[in-house]
């Protein structure tokens, strides 16, 4: 395995890790929602789910190069 391909495979790993902490943030939330938490916990979560979701965005870029036509 080339450098290439052991840092797309790291790179996929992350993501994959980061994919699964989004949806364990999105349970968290619609759990929290659903029993009436604190609106500023909630919206905190909320903050942190997103910042999950660019950094899979970051990661994903790396993966899948911009291919220029």
């Amino acid at each position: 395995m080339t450098s290439s391909d052991q840092d797309q495979a790291e790179l996929r790993l992350q993501f994959a890790r980061l994919k699964q902490d989004h949806a364990d943030f999105d349970a968290a939330i619609e759990a929290m929602v659903k029993t009436g938490c604190n609106p500023l916990q909630i919206q905190r979560m909320k903050k942190k789910k997103l910042a999950i979701k660019d950094r899979m965005q970051e990661v994903e870029d790396q993966i899948i190069p911009d291919i220029i036509a």
